[in-house]
């Protein structure tokens, strides 16, 4: 059963081949929200759009790498000309780096904070002419539990979803005034493609499952419910807030 809580609302969702995107995906369709779909994954987009207006959905895609300012330019140009308006943006798109502080090549460090970091601020500056003129707008952007706590290891990713956080609280308070909410969800550890091949290996003796008081990882079905309620009126006088899906592991 569902609430029907974005009808009409149109929602970019980037990385949305991801675990965490496509559910949020097939989601937000189910609540009667028009999407707008983007990944570097274009086959995958595709049939994730597909089988979104299969359903019922009204559903269009495109490829965009997120670090590019130009891309985010043309899709927020697909969107004006298909929609005229954008109520919903959610910043999912992003890639992990798991070496620590000496061992981070450069080049590494730039790519993660490009996508995670640079990305998610490129995003909200492009779309948000259209975010304000819609007048009850939220943007939704994806930081972490490494955005919180610290854990010895993935530094550049680390560091971009501290940034994530900090950039969505301030953007908040920015355009406050102007009828867009922002915030931030903070997923723990989450059976998702991009660690899957750790727990795969590990299983519940990977360390922070054995951190995370619920003693198993996350569904990507069990996080999406967090973008929709940022997404929808129900979180209507909720801006600037992180939102931290974890199965407790930052509760001790």
């Amino acid at each position: 059963m569902t609430g029907r809580r974005l009808a009409g609302k149109v929602a970019l969702i980037t990385g949305a081949t991801g675990g965490i995107g496509t559910a949020t995906a097939e989601l937000f369709a189910r609540e009667g929200a028009r999407l707008v779909l983007t990944d570097v994954a274009e086959g995958p987009l595709a049939d994730l759009a597909r089988r979104i207006e299969a359903g019922g959905a009204e559903a269009v895609h495109a490829r965009l790498d997120v670090s590019s300012a130009r891309q985010w330019d043309e899709v927020i140009a697909l969107v004006r000309d298909r929609f005229g308006t954008l109520d919903v943006l959610v910043n999912l798109a992003g890639i992990v780096d798991w070496p620590g502080v000496e061992d981070t090549r450069e080049d590494a460090w730039d790519r993660v904070i490009d996508v995670n970091q640079k990305g998610t601020w490129l995003g909200m500056r492009a779309a948000m002419p259209l975010l304000r003129a819609s007048g009850d707008a939220s943007v939704v952007n994806t930081s972490s539990v490494l955005g919180l706590v610290g854990s010895g290891a993935a530094a550049a990713y680390q560091a971009s979803k501290g940034a994530v956080r900090l950039l969505s609280k301030t953007a908040a308070v920015e355009y406050a005034r102007h009828g867009v909410r922002v915030n931030s969800v903070h997923p723990g550890v989450v059976a998702t493609p991009m660690i899957q091949d750790i727990l795969d290996e590990e299983g519940d003796r990977q360390p922070d499952v054995r951190r995370t008081p619920m003693r198993r990882a996350g569904r990507a079905d069990e996080i999406a419910p967090a973008y929709l309620f940022l997404a929808c009126a129900e979180s209507s006088f909720v801006t600037g807030s992180e939102l931290v899906v974890d199965g407790g592991l930052t509760a001790y």
